[in-house]
């Protein structure tokens, strides 16, 4: 039992590594388009969630929201203030609710994925199916999750720094969920499939050896 947790955490250490790897990496985990960034911190949070479950998801969850915390606080676009109380443009800035966007979506994103992954795997014993749904799913918690929470907590504010108006501004977020949000979707599902498939070989070899 000892040595299956120090292998645990042993794993969320590498995990955790990726992330921060990926977010101190300019043009690769926070890859910025002017008004936002699209990211793919998401996907190393996402196949451990399928490898290590829940409980370290989340965990790699939050550390995915810190990195975007710290991001957004350092290194701010000019909608940046829906992910952290520490920065304002104009009279727009963060408060209590920024945290909540920033926080709540990404250790959600280490949580769905995992039960997404066990649900299809009861439905159909077929791993690439299973993990392409989890990869997909969990981008699109994060993205829905996001989008949606700027919407309700940020709608006005997030209106005037886009320049446009606020009865047009659910408009402009499924715009941004199609432009960036599906083929981030995409993409995980594609990149959780082909890295999680070789992971978890190699896990249960490991268990069986």
């Amino acid at each position: 039992m000892k040595n299956v947790k120090t292998n645990d955490l042993v794993k969320v250490s590498f995990f955790v590594a990726i992330i921060v790897l990926l977010a101190a990496t300019p043009f690769l985990g926070y890859i910025p388009l002017g008004f936002t960034r699209a990211t793919i911190i998401h996907i190393p949070v996402i196949i451990g969630s399928i490898l290590l479950g829940p409980f370290y998801g989340a965990f790699l969850g939050f550390v995915f929201g810190l990195t975007s915390l710290i991001n957004n606080t350092f290194n701010p676009t000019v909608t940046s203030f829906v992910f952290t109380p520490f920065y304002s443009i104009g009279t727009s800035s963060g408060n209590f609710w920024s945290l909540v966007i920033c926080f709540v979506p990404r250790i959600l994103v280490g949580v769905v994925p995992y039960y997404l992954y066990k649900g299809m795997k009861k439905i159909k014993n077929n791993d690439v199916l299973a993990l392409s749904v989890a990869g997909v799913g969990g981008s699109l918690t994060n993205t829905l999750l996001v989008m949606n929470g700027i919407y309700l907590f940020f709608g006005q504010s997030y209106a005037q720094a886009k320049n446009v108006g606020f009865s047009t501004l659910y408009g402009v977020i499924l715009t941004v969920i199609g432009i960036n949000g599906v083929p981030e979707a995409i993409v995980a599902g594609i990149l959780t499939t082909a890295i999680g498939k070789v992971l978890l070989k190699y896990t249960n070899r490991a268990v069986l050896s």
